[in-house]
């Protein structure tokens, strides 16, 4: 049986491609919030420093741990003033090639109009999600710090 769209579909999406993430983690040594900090780092490649990079994550991830994860791939030679580094370059494109390989044929064969619209209303979700996550922060900051 199909879940309908909404918030439980959604988050069977993620848990399932986050299952399959982990396989491909398998024999790094990285976690899954390691990987979002090591693609983060990719992404924004030159243009945040360490603390930028943290933003970022704390930002896109909600990962709460954003010190200590930078902290232990910087100890292991991953991420260097929040940038990645040569070795972390290796890595991640071993495993996105694994990634890209074993998930192709989830997203073959679907038609261009049924990606764009997909990206189009996963992306206005998020946008929505984050305004509402944004003003439930600012609500509950205590008085004497806003």
């Amino acid at each position: 049986m199909a879940t309908p769209f909404g918030p439980q579909l959604i988050g069977e999406t993620e848990k399932t491609l986050g299952a399959l993430l982990r396989r491909f983690l398998e024999g790094t040594g990285l976690t899954e919030s390691h990987w979002v900090t090591l693609r983060l780092a990719e992404r924004l490649d030159g243009t945040v420093d360490a603390d930028g990079l943290a933003t970022a994550v704390v930002d896109r991830a909600h990962l709460a741990n954003v010190a200590e994860l930078i902290g232990e791939l910087t100890r292991r030679g991953l991420i260097d003033e929040g940038r990645p580094t040569p070795l972390a370059r290796e890595m991640i494109a071993t495993v996105q090639t694994k990634i890209t390989t074993a998930t192709a044929p989830i997203f073959e064969n679907l038609s261009h109009e049924d990606v764009a619209a997909a990206t189009r209303v996963l992306n206005e979700i998020v946008t929505r999600a984050r305004a509402i996550l944004a003003s439930h922060v600012s609500n509950h900051t205590p008085a004497s710090r806003r």
